[in-house]
């Protein structure tokens, strides 16, 4: 708007929408922390969108000479519909997802939260701070300069452009629905193509590697026979052994930190490592050990390039099995990202059925450590077979390597059991693969329950279907783009980015509210339809442009990778930013056109129904 008052009035709305957000999420008892923080970066270009739309109309009633106090008073009026209307659907699609119930709605109930508060106070500083600043700060600008006449050269000729181009579109119907329809087909056919996942791989400079000493066969005897009758006297050099006959536990923590020592000797060694922090005992198993790797902040490599270099370079040590492994941004029950259960009643088929998957599940790309529980290296069990809804079952459990998706590894290993498995054996996903596959469908009733919730706020407010139907068939339009921005990237398709396919849905009805409430005030005045429609457009032009670019030029750090834990925030800015692109785009002339033709269909309708009676 080439007004630094303009421009100020909107970027107060910034501090003052998060600082009452700040008092919501006291009141909740929520934290500064990866979740919120990342709700509130992600508001930072949506908390300005509604000042910036009614000090945009206030200021051009300015320029058409009125006086402030009466612009302020008559631009708010003319877009409070459309900005409250757009503001409380962003409001109601996230609320679905602070209340999902499963634990990852749990875990993301802040971050719906933090939003919805955000979005309320940003709708309250514009129609009561934005406008009162704009009666004191805002004057009609008497300088007329070269470079000012060359920017409203500029305006004007892209207006009539955008005038020129939604005639036509107007008069073709048929074609623009049709671009619309193809670019939902495209965008459903990217998906396969995006890897899927549940969070992404963070680079958070710290690492496990989970290990499992040798055990003996003395130990499990003795483990079977925890009394023994004989047991061995003391004399030097067997002093082990009565170590041993009266603590197998103690034994076997002995030689479990002996292993550790040697591992720890190797990682230490890497310039990367700061601190090795060794732990013996897990879970109850006395021969099951960790190591926790802190890295240094100034290294040049990724944690999962130091991983891939440890991976290799740990010894093979004799009996020894090691797993170098992520520390997951949500736990579960797992310590590997895929872990499936392999169940059955059959000790020896179930045996062969775990050793024939996990010798196959090693030669897929981008798994490694691939482990069965309960067994040795020979592949026989040991002291007790664990069981999961009362049957016999043994985890196959495998990290990832570096850019291969959880859900796209978790859909080959279950592809490759299917063909392979003998009847009597059955598959169930368990850990974070089950949660991806929990998530994924869960999402999916949610999204349906924030359109059903956006799309009843829409009907209360208008009070008719026209304007709901319109946004509604508009949503798919961010599909095509949101899918293009995964795949360029190669953004997993999983928790984060649904999130920001949550948060379109609430973006995308701003632009067509704001179309279609000044096209309805238009011919509320007198004026035709299509002239109304058209007139609508150059109007809005302006104030669409400036809150979608103002959203991407907000989201753009996040979507470029800056600052630690990067990798959880970038995939929900990328679908975000590319849906916001190719929706912008097609809606300026979707809207108007399914404005029209719905308009058009009802007419006929009723027509046909008057003519029956």
């Amino acid at each position: 708007m080439r007004s630094f008052k303009a421009t100020l009035i909107a970027a107060l709305a910034i501090p003052t929408s998060l600082l009452g957000t700040f008092i919501v999420m006291a009141i909740a008892g929520f934290n500064l922390e990866t979740i919120t923080l990342l709700a509130l970066a992600l508001v930072i270009g949506i908390v300005v969108d509604d000042a910036i739309v009614d000090v945009e109309n206030i200021a051009r009633h300015v320029e058409q000479g009125e006086k402030a106090k009466d612009a302020a008073i008559k631009g708010t009026d003319e877009i409070g519909l459309a900005v409250t209307a757009s503001t409380i659907t962003i409001a109601a699609v996230f609320l679905p997802v602070a209340f999902m119930g499963n634990a990852v709605g749990e875990f993301f109930k802040p971050f719906g939260l933090t939003i919805s508060a955000a979005v309320l106070f940003s709708l309250l500083v514009a129609r009561t701070l934005s406008p009162v600043l704009a009666v004191y700060w805002l004057n009609p600008r008497h300088n007329n300069t070269s470079r000012l006449e060359v920017w409203e050269n500029f305006q004007a000729a892209m207006a009539n452009a955008y005038r020129k181009l939604l005639r036509w579109s107007l008069h073709h119907r048929g074609i623009v629905v049709a671009i619309a329809i193809l670019s939902l087909v495209v965008g459903i056919a990217l998906i396969p193509l995006i890897p899927k996942g549940f969070i992404p791989q963070l680079d958070r400079g710290e690492f496990n590697i989970v290990y499992t000493a040798p055990l003996p066969k003395i130990v499990e005897q003795i483990s079977q026979s925890p009394t023994p009758n004989n047991p061995p006297s003391s004399n030097g050099a067997f002093d082990w052994m009565d170590d041993l006959a009266r603590s197998p536990e103690r034994f076997l923590l002995r030689k479990t930190i002996k292993v550790g020592q040697q591992l720890e000797e190797v990682v230490l060694k890497f310039p990367e490592v700061e601190s090795v922090f060794t732990i013996a005992g897990l879970r109850g198993e006395p021969n099951l050990g960790k190591l926790y790797v802190r890295l240094k902040h100034d290294r040049d490599l990724t944690t999962a390039e130091v991983q891939a270099k440890v991976r290799a370079a740990l010894p093979n040590l004799k009996g020894v099995e090691s797993s170098v492994e992520d520390i997951p941004f949500v736990q579960t029950e797992a310590e590997k990202p895929i872990q499936i259960a392999i169940l059955g009643e059959n000790l020896d088929l179930l045996n062969q059925a775990a050793q024939d998957l996990k010798t196959r599940v090693e030669k897929l790309p981008g798994l490694v450590d691939v482990e069965l529980s309960g067994q040795e290296r020979q592949g026989k069990f040991i002291l007790q077979v664990e069981r999961l809804n009362s049957q016999r079952v043994v985890y196959l459990s495998t990290n990832l390597a570096k850019n291969q998706g959880l859900e796209d590894a978790a859909l080959k290993i279950e592809e490759i059991a299917r063909s392979h498995l003998p009847p009597g054996i059955s598959l169930q996903r368990w850990g974070s693969s089950a949660h991806s596959n929990d998530v994924l469908t869960s999402f999916g009733s949610t999204m349906a329950l924030s359109v059903f919730l956006m799309l009843l706020v829409l009907f209360l407010l208008f009070r008719r279907l026209l304007e709901p139907i319109v946004v509604g068939l508009s949503l798919p339009l961010s599909i095509v783009g949101a899918m293009l921005g995964l795949l360029v990237t190669q953004s997993d398709f999983g928790v984060i980015s649904l999130l920001g396919l949550i948060f379109l849905l609430g973006l995308l009805d701003k632009n067509a509210l704001l179309l279609m409430d000044s096209t309805n005030q238009l011919r509320q005045s007198g004026c035709d339809r299509e002239e109304a429609v058209i007139e609508t457009g150059a109007i809005r032009l302006r104030p669409i442009i400036m809150t979608t670019a103002s959203t991407i030029l907000g989201m753009l750090p996040i979507a470029l990778g800056w600052g630690a834990g990067a990798e959880l925030r970038q995939p929900m800015a990328v679908a975000i930013i590319g849906g916001l692109i190719t929706s912008s785009l097609l809606s300026l002339l979707v809207v108007p056109v399914l404005y029209t033709l719905l308009e058009d269909l009802a007419a006929r309708k009723k027509q046909k129904n008057k003519a029956f009676l």
